[in-house]
């Protein structure tokens, strides 16, 4: 069954390149990126690897761990990671996870049979801290993912989470946002003093956060 926005995101236990990762334990009181590669030295993925590296100062500014899987052992993700460090530019400095039974990858199933059996797809699992899942993302083995999305996602949901608000399209930090339905007028015009109506469905406010 696949893993749905609001399900509780499955803990395990697995042996990592920082140490064995109790995941829920781990997590804490943070918001989570759990983030998958097909397979150790592929091209795509050390790129990737070396951006989340390189992002891991916005990550700290929104209290969010970031922690990578493979399929591959500890031993294998330890020879790679000067690789990393040599083509990107940038020490990785968040765990990853060894997965050689693919246990974590059929928990959250991130091995997709008309993709390729053995390998894991690159999955995106944002979770809060409530250990639920807010987010997921897959894209093909051949298609780097933009990173810059993520932090731009956790923004939005970390606004969400703390105010009543939604964030339209192509929506970043400090740009106005959108009252949800379920606040009343009044309501509102006492949280949100001096927002905008557009249309009595869409209501636009300054971005609580800025």
């Amino acid at each position: 069954m696949a893993i749905r926005l609001g399900d509780t995101a499955p803990d395990f236990t697995a042996e990592s390149t920082m140490g064995t990762i109790e995941f829920h334990k781990w997590l804490g009181d943070s918001w989570g990126i759990l983030f998958t590669h097909p397979k150790d030295f592929t091209p795509v993925c050390t790129t990737e690897l070396g951006e989340v590296a390189k992002l891991k100062g916005e990550f700290d500014k929104r209290n969010v761990k970031a922690i990578g899987l493979s399929v591959d052992s500890v031993q294998d993700h330890n020879k790679w990671l000067g690789d990393i460090e040599e083509t990107q530019g940038a020490a990785v400095n968040y765990p990853l996870l060894a997965d050689p039974e693919r246990k974590v990858a059929d928990l959250y199933e991130m091995i997709h049979e008309n993709a390729n059996n053995t390998l894991t797809v690159r999955s995106v699992f944002i979770i809060g801290p409530d250990k639920k899942v807010k987010l997921t993302l897959t894209y093909p083995a051949s298609t780097g993912r933009n990173f810059d999305e993520i932090p731009r996602v956790i923004d939005s949901l970390q606004l969400t989470s703390n105010h009543k608000v939604a964030t339209p399209v192509n929506w970043k930090h400090g740009e106005d946002v959108i009252i949800v339905p379920s606040v009343s007028d009044e309501e509102a015009a006492k949280k949100f003093p001096g927002y905008t109506t557009v249309k009595p469905y869409l209501r636009t406010t300054k971005d609580p956060t800025a």
